[in-house]
């Protein structure tokens, strides 16, 4: 059974001319417990979009999203928050961290909307990332890097079934992102998480066993509702 299951997915907004733009109109996408998938796409083509219409904090015009066989999309905006504290983790490009907190004290608030703070744990993730000696640390005395690292731990704090990344290595050097990347899939694979890593970097191609082009997705539904089809 998949662990991500996409059925006939429609967002769009009114555009500036009066009509209106489906940013996502996707007929069918699955991603199995544990995968690994890039999405890409080019800048502005709805990857974010999906990305938070997968977590809840966007709502689909149409179509449903099955998270472990719950219907995200037909939730309350209260369930809807619930449901993402305990089954996903989310890394986003800018990190999103609480610059008045701590290194530890960023990943516990990551574990406060689900089951509750663990200590240890997110003391066990700090180190796992390489910032055992960093964890009183604010936002704001690390580096870009060191930033991510806590994002990503703050990710995995609540042991997630499904990670989402949105360009979570965009604003770092190459090396800084190769670290992320590695730290973020090895995380995935030791938590039995699935990853859907949102990027338009050709370079990480090879890093993925599967790879999924939004464009394609996009243009599956638009041929399916000219009275086309997909295999």
């Amino acid at each position: 059974m998949a662990l991500l299951s996409i059925r006939g997915l429609v967002k769009g907004y009114p555009s500036e001319w009066g009509g209106r733009v489906d940013v996502v109109n996707v007929i069918a996408f699955e991603l199995q417990p544990g995968e690994q998938v890039l999405l890409q796409g080019e800048s502005g083509s709805g990857k974010s979009t999906l990305l938070n219409l997968i977590a809840g904090i966007v709502v689909a015009d149409s179509g449903e999203i099955l998270l472990s066989g719950e219907n995200v999309s037909s939730l309350s905006e209260s369930a809807r928050d619930t449901h993402r504290a305990r089954s996903l983790g989310y890394v986003f490009q800018d990190f999103n961290l609480l610059n008045g907190y701590s290194c530890l004290e960023n990943v516990e608030l990551g574990m406060s909307f689900g089951e509750g703070a663990d200590r240890e744990y997110a003391l066990q993730l700090l180190a796992r990332v390489g910032l055992a000696n960093r964890q009183n640390y604010r936002p704001d005395q690390l580096s870009q890097g060191q930033k991510q690292r806590v994002a990503i731990a703050r990710a995995l704090a609540n042991r997630p079934k499904l990670v989402l990344a949105d360009e979570p290595t965009g604003n770092l050097d190459p090396t800084n992102a190769a670290i992320a990347l590695e730290l973020i899939q090895s995380l995935c694979r030791e938590n039995g998480a699935a990853l859907l890593f949102v990027s338009h970097d050709s370079q990480l191609l090879s890093k993925f066993g599967r790879v999924v082009d939004l464009a394609e997705l996009n243009q599956a539904a638009c041929l399916s509702s000219k009275g086309g089809g997909i295999e």
